[in-house]
């Protein structure tokens, strides 16, 4: 049986960490990519075989490179587009909201993915593969200051939903976590502490993968209680 690849944006740290080394534990061939080299060394230490691109997946050179990675691997299976920002932290009101960091936020949370998503449709066809990309209940809530993210992570949504119409051939999933111990949220200024950790989600995400699901956005805490 062909070992299948898949490639983790944000691999890190937090949810991304964690679905490499759940993916890992089934076989999978990784590709796995954050901005900060120190802490993606440190997340691949115990990933034997580990494919590392240290970069911003808003720069088009380190696309490339990875894109390099993916064909050095002979292609992807799966695409996880996790990799995200928060943008303004504290979180402002969308009356106090920089614009300049809200365009950055899109560029990191929904041009980057679709960009990724382009470079990558070709062997994802050939391969009858899947896309993963990381949303939020933000997008669909109207959490008090989370609306310059959530509309990033609502953009990401359409996006999926549109492609995954368009793409019937590759499996497009677009997943909403749920709460997790992780940085990301304790920089969002709630109770980090108090959520369960990312392994959780990361073990739901394995069996929407595991199991190919129709295209489609799905809840993590649906899927943890699947068979």
């Amino acid at each position: 049986m062909t070992q299948k690849t898949a490639l983790i944006t944000g691999a890190s740290r937090g949810l991304g960490r964690a679905l490499a080394h759940a993916l890992a534990k089934d076989g999978w061939r990784l590709i796995i990519n954050a901005r900060d080299a120190d802490a993606l060394a440190a997340a691949a230490a115990d990933l034997p075989g580990a494919t590392v691109v240290a970069g911003d997946v808003t720069d088009a050179a380190h696309r490339a490179e990875l894109v390099r990675a993916v064909d050095s691997a002979g292609g992807l299976d799966l695409l996880v587009n996790n990799a995200a920002t928060l943008g303004t932290t504290p979180l402002p009101h969308l009356a106090d909201q920089p614009l300049d960091d809200l365009s950055a936020a899109f560029a990191t949370n929904v041009l980057a993915p679709l960009a990724l998503v382009q470079a990558f449709l070709p062997t994802l066809r050939a391969r009858s593969g899947a896309v993963l990309n990381i949303t939020s209940d933000a997008a669909v809530e109207d959490y008090e200051g989370w609306g310059g993210y959530g509309a990033t992570k609502a953009a990401l949504d359409q996006v999926s939903n549109v492609l995954a119409a368009e793409e019937p051939q590759v499996a497009v999933w677009w997943v909403d976590p749920g709460e997790m111990r992780t940085e990301m949220l304790r920089a969002s200024g709630e109770d980090a502490d108090a959520a369960p950790p990312p392994e959780e989600s990361a073990a739901a995400l394995v069996r929407l993968v595991n199991g190919h699901l129709p295209s489609g956005r799905y809840r993590a805490a649906d899927l943890a209680g699947s068979r």
